[in-house]
C-alpha cells in the first residue's frame, strides 16, 4: 500500500476540487421553519409552500405578478430634497439612504409603474418595508400624487400595496405634511369616479394607516399582515387592559368590519382584475382568457391577418 497515493493525494484533490455551493439557494420559512428552495418560493411569489405563511415580496417582483405578461412602464416621479432638516442621529440621513439603494437597488421607498392587469389599464403603486422600514417622506407623497395624476388623465383605476412602520422620522414635520397631501390625492380619484384600492400588506402601521392605505374603496389585506396605527404594547399601557388574540391581525380587522376581503397572495390578481372590470363598469373577465404574468399571449388577432385585399374592399365598403 502506497501511502502518499491512496491516502495523501486524494485528499489534497478533494480539498483543491471541492464545489462551493451558494448560501443563498435555500430559505428558511420564519413562521414554521421549513428549508425552501429559493427558485420555488419565488415561482410561489414568497409563500411558503409548506404553511401558506407570507413573506415579504420587493415591488418589482409584485408587480411583475400582477400586471399582463409582467410587462409595465415606471412613472416618473418628482425628486424630493435630500436631506431637508440636516437631520443626523446614528447616521447621517444622506448615509442612511445610500445604504438603503444599495440594500435594495430601489431608489426609494415606493415603486409606482403602468400596465395592464386583464386588459384593463391601471397605474399600481408598491412600498418597499426593506427600504427604511417602508417609511412615508416626501418622496413617497410625490410617488403617490404622480400615480393618481396618470390615473386621472388615463381614467384608470389606481392600485396601492401598502407595507410601512409609519412617517420617516428623519424628515419631521414634512413627513407628516404627507398624510394630509395623500388624502387630497385619493380625493381627486373620488372626484374623477375613479376606483381606489388598497391591498395592505405585512406590516401597514403608523401614519400610513391613519392616511390613504385607509382609504379604498376596497381595502384587501394578506394573510395575517399586521395593520394598526399604534403598536400594540403601547395600546395595552394607555388602556391598561390585555388586547385580545390576533388584534392588529388582518383576520381580525376582516372581523371587526375594518376590511372588505383577506386574500391569499397567488388569488390576488385576478381578484383585482375581477373588482377593477366590476367598478369600471366592464364585462367580467372570462377564465382562461386572460393573459397571465408568466408569458404574454403573442397569438396574431385574426382579423389584423386577414388577407390586405379584402381589409380594403371592406374599408371602401364601409366608406361607402
Amino acid at each position: 500500500m502506497n501511502w502518499i497515493s491512496n491516502y495523501v493525494r486524494p485528499k489534497i484533490n478533494s480539498l483543491f476540487s471541492r464545489r462551493e455551493v451558494p448560501e443563498n439557494l435555500w430559505t428558511k420559512c420564519p413562521e414554521c421553519g421549513t428549508m425552501l428552495f429559493h427558485r420555488e418560493l419565488k415561482d410561489n411569489l414568497n409563500v411558503c409552500m409548506n404553511c401558506d405563511h407570507h413573506m415579504p415580496i420587493s415591488p418589482r417582483d409584485r408587480l411583475a405578478a400582477l400586471f399582463d405578461g409582467g410587462v409595465f412602464s415606471e412613472i416618473d416621479v418628482p425628486e424630493a430634497p435630500s436631506d431637508p432638516l440636516g437631520f443626523r442621529d446614528q447616521k447621517k440621513y444622506p448615509d442612511r439612504m445610500k445604504e438603503a439603494r444599495r440594500k435594495t437597488g430601489e431608489k426609494e421607498a415606493m415603486l409606482v409603474a403602468e400596465g395592464e392587469i386583464g386588459r384593463t389599464p391601471i397605474v399600481a403603486a408598491a412600498q418597499d418595508f426593506r427600504f427604511m422600514g417602508g417609511s412615508m417622506g416626501m418622496y413617497v407623497g410625490n410617488a403617490i400624487l404622480a400615480g393618481v395624476e396618470r390615473a386621472v388623465k388615463g381614467r384608470c383605476p389606481f392600485i396601492l400595496f401598502s407595507a410601512a412602520g409609519g412617517a420617516r422620522m428623519q424628515e419631521g414635520i414634512l413627513s407628516l405634511m404627507q398624510m394630509p397631501r395623500t388624502t387630497v390625492a385619493v380625493q381627486m380619484l373620488k372626484e374623477a369616479r375613479l376606483p381606489y384600492i388598497v391591498v395592505l400588506t405585512h406590516p401597514t402601521t403608523g401614519g400610513v394607516t391613519a392616511s390613504y392605505a385607509m382609504l379604498g374603496d376596497v381595502q384587501i389585506a394578506e394573510p395575517n399582515a399586521l395593520i394598526g396605527f399604534a403598536g400594540s404594547r403601547v395600546i395595552e399601557q394607555t388602556i391598561g387592559e390585555k388586547l385580545p388574540e390576533g388584534f392588529q391581525r388582518s383576520e381580525y380587522l376582516l372581523d371587526h368590519g375594518m376590511l372588505d376581503r383577506v386574500t391569499h397572495r397567488g388569488h390576488l390578481r385576478d381578484e383585482l382584475i375581477t373588482i377593477t372590470r366590476m367598478l369600471m363598469r366592464e364585462s367580467p373577465p372570462i377564465k382562461g382568457d386572460l393573459p397571465r404574468p408568466e408569458a404574454v399571449d403573442e397569438t396574431p388577432d385574426p382579423e389584423a391577418t386577414a388577407n390586405p385585399d379584402e381589409a380594403a374592399t371592406s374599408e371602401k365598403a364601409a366608406g361607402k
